[in-house]
């Protein structure tokens, strides 16, 4: 197998990261400049300074985003700060441009205060047309997001809660067509509490789920129990009324689904041997999975899922967040709803048209889903 980390080192230094601007106007002569710049510029500006809305048409902010970072929860590499969050800002940007031809800008904050983050996004959203918050971690992801979405005309959008749910749900969907099981039948373990576990399961709730237990660190999430914040007391007052306890272990036992948002290792064999018949493992944790996929499948998984690209089934936020924004940006949408949400799962789940064991999902290398999911998003 390839070495990714030295590879990826070099090609970081030789190309001094992946990121660049380039202009959309000529630049070769006096009248190219004169329209682009000044004296042209004015222009313009006047047309926006008399009709706000002109922006929309005369400048970037259509087809721009914001990718912001306060470097808090990158990867599965925890608080590693600002600046070395900066290469995840600039793939994610890269990958916009790629997947959904939008203009994205990476920008990472030099300061994890809620009040902080708040304000300087607010103070830079004129320029942009969405805002995407990714690696922020929780709980404070959550009142970053709620502020701003109150306080912006423009969608903000927390890739690790969204984007993370949108394509869980799209997988799931496919998963339980291959084992033949209801969602709203099925009982279903999600590991990790965090943005992307608390986001995971509210929008499998909203797509019919009536049995979820979610786990943090200290087991299952329940009103009363040491380490829990006011997002997992509002959620277990949910989906645990009884307020029931218990390990990982115990909640897996005769359980139909596992979703994985956490840390390596954490599930062996035996539990996944102590679930349901047919169970469905998606062991997402990055880079290093909750179990491994041959172990899972020896122990009686029948489809299993990671966030990896060197495994079958690659669960990754890729397939989302792109189409999401276009479809957001297309419409002029002042927020992103659950409604939209569900839509863009079955969009991205309706093109695999028969799920398999090893294919629940399209790849982003052969089948790009942005248009697809932002038609589903334009018509909600």
């Amino acid at each position: 197998m390839p070495d990714y980390a030295k590879l990826s080192l070099e090609a970081h230094a030789k190309h001094h990261g992946k990121f660049a601007i380039a202009s959309t106007m000529p630049l070769e002569t006096k009248d190219d400049l004169s329209i682009a710049y000044t004296p042209g510029v004015a222009a313009p500006c006047l047309a926006i300074a008399a009709d706000p809305s002109q922006a929309y048409v005369l400048t970037m902010k259509a087809n721009s985003v914001a990718v912001v970072s306060d470097g808090s929860s990158v990867l599965g590499l925890g608080n590693i700060g600002p600046m070395a969050g900066l290469p995840v800002m600039e793939g994610k940007a890269v990958l916009y441009k790629k997947y959904a031809d939008i203009d994205a800008v990476p920008i990472v904050l030099a300061s994890q205060n809620v009040d902080d983050i708040v304000h300087a996004v607010t103070m830079i959203a004129p320029t942009f047309g969405g805002i995407h918050l990714e690696d922020i971690a929780a709980p404070a992801c959550f009142e970053v997001e709620r502020r701003l979405s109150a306080a912006l005309d423009i969608p903000v959008m927390h890739d690790d809660q969204h984007a993370t749910a949108i394509v869980t749900l799209a997988a799931l969907t496919n998963a339980l067509r291959v084992v033949e099981k209801k969602i709203s039948d099925v009982r279903i373990v999600v590991n990790g509490a965090g943005a992307a576990g608390i986001a995971i399961t509210k929008l499998l709730l909203a797509a019919g789920a009536s049995q979820i237990d979610l786990l943090d660190s200290k087991g299952i999430v329940a009103i009363g129990r040491d380490g829990m914040n006011d997002e997992k007391n509002t959620l277990a007052a949910t989906i645990n009324p009884s307020e029931k306890t218990g390990t990982l272990a115990d909640a897996l036992r005769g359980a139909d689904v596992f979703v994985g948002v956490s840390k390596p290792n954490l599930v062996s064999r035996d539990m996944v041997r102590s679930m349901n018949d047919r169970p469905i493992i998606f062991a997402l944790a990055n880079p290093d999975p909750e179990i491994l996929p041959d172990d899972a499948k020896a122990a009686g998984a029948v489809v299993v899922a990671t966030g990896r690209s060197d495994f079958p089934n690659q669960v990754n936020n890729v397939l989302v967040y792109p189409g999401l924004f276009r479809g957001l940006l297309h419409r002029r949408a002042r927020e992103l709803t659950d409604t939209m949400k569900l839509a863009a799962a079955h969009a991205l789940a309706s093109m695999v048209a028969t799920p398999t064991v090893e294919k629940i999902l399209p790849s982003i290398l052969d089948e790009n889903p942005a248009l697809i999911i932002a038609a589903a998003i334009t018509k909600v």
